[in-house]
């Protein structure tokens, strides 16, 4: 058994829309940027099994069942241990939890987690229609419908009361997640009294932050009354508050202590903690319980942790996750946002890459470009965006629904050594 697993280096490529990109590429690309981040310490010869993350590839090209072995034999790494990794938004996570708990038990010493993924499509219908997949389709789709009604009756209210007129969305359609986000939303507001503004307020502090991320997706900035201007697809949720499809991949190498003494590196990012736990129809709060798993396993707390990369899907689902994360208490995270504490200056800055609003959500890269960030953070070679204190991180990615909540949930807690 390895006593401590390390991150010994990172890669990603730039998040976008990339028509002319194949899955093939995108991983050799993911693989040389790796590979150039561990200053030719390590070689592909050094990789012992690899977790092979991706949720569309599939879908869209039918090409299922081996999609790490086809993927990265053309990028010459074959003949070891290849791992298919499928977890909806949370595959990339996943992967690198299943590489980190294999090196811990001390079966391997080093190993790869890579995330690939290309969602952007033509095709607009059939790129959408696959996101019900990451759901218990057969219930989803019976209340989707349920709650546009909902939707639209609280609008109108909302409407009425504040003396506006409703604002129409633009038809085109959206995926099923920003029906089932936008009503937690309102249930949030509802109860905590979180406002439409709250959301814009992290929506734009997103936007700004990736101006800063050359290999984000969106690199424009946007102020609070943009985010609110901009055309609605689910109330209260306006384009802007929601992440973009889009393509990419990255990659992460993890290492035994061992590994680590053979091949010196003071660039190595410590994994305080890796959880991985699955939702339920019944009530449960699948984030909280995953998180004080992982702030048991690393012996912090909330306050210890300096920079957070968060599932913002959408606005409001950073102003949970932050409640859940234990940075502020539930109820309070529109107020807390709109206070700066989450900014980059501030006391605990979220999503400094931009988060999957701005950075982009590639499914199965999007776990690995969060702990892409904070391994970044951590060395303090985030340039532009770099946080004043960097001593402790954590990444919190969550995959697909079940219930009320996640079917998946990675928390991994890291810290520079």
């Amino acid at each position: 058994m390895s006593d401590k697993v390390y991150v010994f280096g990172v890669g990603m490529t730039k998040f976008g829309k990339f028509l002319d990109k194949s899955i093939k590429k995108f991983t050799g690309e993911a693989l040389d940027s790796v590979l150039e981040d561990c200053q030719n310490e390590i070689n592909l010869s050094d990789i012992e099994a690899a977790w092979f993350s991706n949720t569309c590839w599939g879908m869209y090209d039918f090409q299922h069942s081996i999609r790490g072995q086809v993927a990265l034999s053309a990028n010459r790494l074959d003949k070891i241990p290849i791992i298919n990794v499928e977890n909806a938004c949370a595959s990339g996570s996943t992967a690198f939890h299943g590489a980190w708990a294999t090196i811990k038990a001390g079966l391997y010493d080093c190993a790869l987690a890579i995330g690939v993924e290309k969602v952007y499509n033509e095709d607009r219908a059939k790129m959408m229609k696959g996101f019900i997949t990451y759901t218990d389709v057969e219930k989803t789709t019976k209340m989707i419908e349920q709650l546009k009604k909902m939707a639209e009756k609280k609008k109108a209210m909302d409407a009425k009361k504040q003396g506006t007129e409703e604002r129409k969305g633009k038809k085109g359609g959206h995926s099923a997640f920003m029906d089932l986000y936008a009503v937690a939303a309102r249930q949030h507001m509802k109860q905590h009294g979180t406002t439409q503004r709250h959301l814009a307020v992290v929506a734009a502090k997103n936007h700004n932050n990736s101006t800063l991320n050359p290999l984000a997706q969106y690199t424009f900035p946007m102020t609070v009354e943009q985010v609110l201007e901009d055309y609605e697809v689910a109330y209260p949720l306006t384009r802007s508050m929601c992440a973009p499809v889009g393509d990419g991949a990255a990659a992460a190498i993890l290492c035994s202590e061992k590994f680590l003494k053979q091949h010196p590196n003071t660039r190595a990012v410590l994994i305080r903690a890796s959880v991985l736990q699955s939702g339920s129809w019944r009530k449960d709060d699948i984030a909280k319980r995953a998180s004080n798993i992982a702030y048991k396993m690393s012996g912090l707390e909330p306050k210890d942790i300096n920079v957070a990369e968060v599932h913002d899907a959408t606005a409001f689902g950073e102003i949970h996750q932050i409640e859940q994360m234990g940075f502020c208490p539930v109820g309070e995270g529109g107020p807390f946002t709109e206070s700066g504490a989450t900014a980059l200056d501030g006391k605990i800055p979220i999503n400094p890459s931009g988060g999957l609003l701005s950075r982009g959500h590639p499914l199965g890269a999007s776990g690995l470009a969060q702990i892409y960030e904070l391994v970044v953070q951590l060395r303090g070679e985030a340039g532009k965006r770099q946080v004043d204190n960097h001593k402790f991180a954590l990444a919190e990615n969550g995959g697909g629904n079940i219930g009320v909540g996640e079917a998946a949930m990675c928390v991994n807690i890291f810290e520079n050594v």
